[in-house]
């Protein structure tokens, strides 16, 4: 318990008022702009409605065991915000220790008066009432009202006050101290951002020299030389052409992110698209027996899009698909026309997703840590930038899926492409 010596209960009118003015700072927490002023105002309210001479606030240190001034009056300021106050042999390190409010009616019999204070600030201290400043359990500071006017004392009805003011600062300051943290991870991670995608395009544009070299010359030297030479070059072609299809795939998800990325837009036939994408994989499928069909009825299926982006993304979808089938499996694409949109999916009975990992599979280097499809490596950025080529349409992407059973992938392309998101051709 505190020291109180005195308790001189107010008349219900008199209490009426101190709790309306109190209500009326509460209320005004929620449109505060800046800590400071509303702090100075908890002051000034402290000090009417205790009928003080002055108040502070004091915030804790633990590392160095020492309290500093946070909030003083304006005449104080200069005075006070050096100055250090000890936990031992102060009113306020009482309070930090006990965490415990702490009424002194006469500093003159109390060693726990800290009087140094006194004579820096040329500052005369008979009484003070102090209150401890809580956040998530634990003291963080001390507000305090110092000389109860017309030499009365501080009654339960001041610390009642005192104690609901020190919630309002705490709430005050820590709210701005949060959003000053929010705000600088905002700007670390802006920066951060903006270091990644300058990384990006500087490695995609050297890269891609030295890269088309390699292909260049060594689909050359596989004509040129005998077929005892055939496995090393197509060694160098195909791992040379994964690693071009890495570059462009960051490439391309980072140019959609960072709002790069166009669209060139041009009245296509999506069935076209499909059955080219397609063509180019008949030979990767061959080699696994995978058996690829393509269903896409007899409409062409127009629509007004990129079909270059369009093509990409069924192309990593496609991709995606034969390398988590099994040999001998099936993938089938199928595209029809729905109210408004054009559908595209593309099943496979391969090895499915768990469905812990469903929702994250459009995730940038997101991978399924599954024991079944580690072993197929990658960087996990095909989904992500198939994801990102159909939102550029305005469109929509989705995956469903039975792990052991087979997934299909499912996207809506509507038939007029917002213009905001075009160029001309």
């Amino acid at each position: 318990m505190y020291n109180l010596t005195a308790t001189y209960p107010l008349n219900p009118s008199k209490m009426k008022e101190r709790l309306d003015r109190v209500l009326e700072l509460a209320r005004n927490l929620s449109t505060i702009q800046e800590s400071e002023p509303y702090v100075q105002s908890l002051l000034s309210a402290a000090v009417e409605l205790t009928e003080s001479e002055t108040a502070s606030i004091l915030n804790y240190d633990a590392e160095i065991q020492e309290l500093r001034f946070a909030a003083v009056p304006w005449y104080h300021r200069d005075a006070l915000k050096l100055v250090g106050v000890p936990v031992e042999g102060s009113a306020a390190g009482w309070v930090i220790q006990e965490k415990l409010p702490l009424v002194i009616a006469d500093v003159s019999h109390d060693s726990r008066h800290f009087v140094a204070a006194d004579r820096i600030s040329d500052f005369h201290t008979r009484s003070i009432l102090a209150v401890p400043l809580f956040y998530k359990g634990k003291v963080i500071g001390v507000f305090e009202a110092l000389n109860k006017t017309g030499g009365g004392e501080y009654t339960d009805d001041d610390v009642v006050i005192m104690e609901t003011l020190a919630s309002l600062a705490v709430a005050a300051t820590q709210n701005e101290l949060l959003e000053r943290r929010i705000q600088t991870s905002y700007e670390e991670v802006a920066e951060l951002d903006r270091l990644k995608s300058d990384f990006i395009a500087i490695t995609s544009h050297e890269l891609r020299t030295p890269l088309g070299l390699i292909l260049g010359h060594a689909t050359f030297l596989r004509e040129v030389l005998g077929e005892a030479h055939y496995e090393q070059l197509d060694s160098i072609i195909r791992n040379a052409t994964k690693l071009k299809d890495i570059v462009e795939n960051l490439s391309n998800v980072d140019n959609y992110q960072s709002g790069v990325a166009r669209l060139r837009q041009n009245r296509i036939s999506v069935s076209q698209v499909i059955q080219d994408v397609a063509t180019a994989f008949q030979e990767i499928a061959a080699e696994k027996a995978i058996d690829l069909k393509v269903n896409t009825g007899s409409n062409d299926l127009l629509m007004e899009g990129d079909g270059t982006k369009i093509g990409i993304a069924l192309s990593n979808l496609i991709k995606n698909a034969l390398t988590f089938t099994n040999n001998g499996g099936q993938v089938h694409v199928t595209a029809e026309a729905v109210p408004g949109y054009v559908k595209v999916s593309v099943m496979d009975n391969g090895v499915g997703i768990p469905s812990s990992d469903l929702p994250r599979v459009f995730e940038r280097f997101f991978q399924v840590e599954s024991h079944l499809t580690r072993r197929h490596g990658g960087m996990g950025l095909g989904l992500a930038v198939a994801k990102a080529m159909i939102e550029m349409h305005s469109g929509r992407i989705w995956a469903e899926s039975v792990e052991g059973k087979g997934s299909n992938f499912t996207f809506l392309l509507p038939l007029d492409v917002p213009q905001s998101t075009a160029v001309s051709p």
